[in-house]
């Protein structure tokens, strides 16, 4: 096909996803399509900014139109949106500055100048972040006392979407309080088909992150990085890092120093992520448990991290563990032997693996909706009930003084450090903790639904299940009968 036989950018991807060796030069239409592209979008907000497929929905224009509604809530928000942004007015914004970063994806800096140009046109003191992790912006929202930040990541997603994340002063995700707000403005914007012309951003200053983030995490003082790198230097191990081409290449470098001892898998540039969904699943892990395979080490571990670095899924080599097994370790971890006392928060997808630690430890429990947001009220440093570690099964993982927002860097530096104080790999210390407080098995299941099945119609029917299932229900497994214990039901 030439380049110009597509319609769209939607059938432009589905060229290129259908071979991305082959079809890698269509970019350039991807791009042409962005930038030509004015057609309205409906912006919303969900568990972890705005995503769209770059050409069809997130373009140019709707990029600038977000960055317009977020301006428009600067200058009219009022008492209540101030104080969920951490600032007094619109004066202060602009004095403190605003924060803007990219993961390493297509167009990542194209889009990224779009927004500053708009923010620089109202006089607001800008920061460029260029390629950065999304905790590396939210440490740096805090170090640099900024009013906000913009990211423009879709996380995990494949190759042919962008994002768009905003963060308060706090270094947080946006509550609903704020994205709302934002919605709304931009779905005005877009119901009236308003074109923002691109604008040059004026002056700017390049901010280095991963220096932030590492003054961050010693100021926090959560982990000790010392100890880690004693660690590597002393003893017998071999560490495996596979960053799936995203932003988190070379932060580890920068965090832990150079070693012999650390294999870094897939840090080149490739906008496409050789064809893969850039996600922390088990067979995207294969590369590292491979490496790990060959080694004779004492020591061993093996992680994967998604573009934006804020996902992660861990082994050593003979065990896949997930989140839903390490976050109860971190748990067990940061209060047996680091002394860190709290609640712990995880989400309701969650294994029950991390209650029955918390239960039997005495640990108060704090279950929330799917979305890390959610977890805020017991991150802030002045809340009531402090969380020891907050984790959701879909690879994010935060805890005690750390970042608000879910942390790859943090999670393998904490793996590193509990080898370094239990002297055991993390498989070996997962097994010690299934003996002692019982082994969990969680499953995940997927349901498609049509998209025209989706929204309130979906809730009510999903809704029945609270009156078909309820505790005490006989449900067959296999030849075996089973008894529905509880029904959660706040997401």
């Amino acid at each position: 096909m030439k380049t110009d036989d597509y319609k769209d950018a939607a059938e432009c991807w589905k060229a290129i996803l259908s071979d991305v060796k082959r079809n890698a030069a269509l970019l350039k239409e991807i791009r042409r399509f962005a930038s030509e592209n004015t057609t309205p979008a409906n912006v919303v907000f969900g568990t972890s900014g705005w995503r769209g497929e770059i050409g069809t929905d997130f373009t140019f224009n709707n990029v600038r139109i977000v960055t317009a509604a977020i301006i428009e809530m600067f200058k009219t928000g009022g008492e209540k949106v101030m104080e969920s942004l951490g600032v007094k007015d619109f004066e202060e914004i602009k004095r403190r500055g605003v924060i803007v970063g990219h993961d390493n994806r297509f167009l990542g800096p194209e889009f990224a100048a779009s927004v500053m140009g708009l923010l620089s046109q109202e006089g607001i003191k800008i920061f460029y972040a260029g390629e950065a992790t999304t905790p590396e912006l939210s440490a740096a929202v805090v170090m640099l006392r900024a009013a906000c930040s913009i990211n423009l990541t879709p996380s995990h997603n494949p190759a042919n979407y962008a994002g768009f994340k905003f963060n308060p002063s706090d270094g947080g995700p946006a509550g609903s309080e704020l994205t709302k707000i934002i919605e709304e403005n931009a779905n005005k914007l877009t119901a009236e088909k308003t074109v923002i012309h691109e604008a040059t951003p004026a002056i700017f200053q390049k901010i280095d992150t991963i220096k932030l983030y590492a003054d961050f995490l010693k100021n926090r003082g959560t982990l000790d990085l010392d100890r880690i790198r004693r660690f590597i230097s002393n003893e017998d191990c071999c560490i495996c890092i596979d960053h799936v081409h995203g932003a988190s290449r070379r932060r580890p470098n920068m965090l832990l120093g150079e070693s012999t001892k650390i294999q870094y898998l897939r840090t080149e540039n490739d906008y496409l992520f050789g064809g893969i969904p850039p996600e922390p699943s088990e067979k995207n892990m294969k590369f590292v448990t491979e490496f790990l395979g060959k080694s004779n080490s004492e020591f061993t571990l093996g992680v994967i991290m998604d573009p934006d670095g804020d996902r992660i899924r861990f082994t050593d080599g003979k065990r896949d563990i997930t989140m839903n097994h390490f976050g109860a370790m971190a748990l067990h971890f940061l209060h047996t032997y680091k002394n860190i006392t709290g609640v712990l928060v995880k989400s309701v997808a969650t294994s029950n693996f991390g209650n029955a630690i918390a239960e039997k430890l005495g640990i108060p429990i704090k279950e929330t909706p799917v979305g890390f947001k959610n977890f805020r009220p017991y991150m802030l440093p002045d809340a009531k009930e402090r969380a020891i570690v907050t984790y959701e099964e879909s690879d994010g993982i935060s805890g005690y003084n750390n970042t608000l927002e879910k942390d790859a860097m943090f999670g393998l530096l904490l793996a590193l450090e509990m080898m370094a104080v239990t002297e055991k790999n993390i498989g070996e210390y997962l097994f010690e903790l299934e003996e002692k407080f019982g082994a969990y098995f969680p499953e995940r299941a997927n349901v498609g639904v049509d998209r025209s099945l989706a929204g309130a119609q979906l809730l009510e029917k999903l809704s029945r299940l609270k009156n078909k299932l309820t505790a005490g229900s006989k449900i067959a497994v296999g030849k075996n009968i089973r008894y529905v214990k509880t029904v959660i039901s706040i997401d």
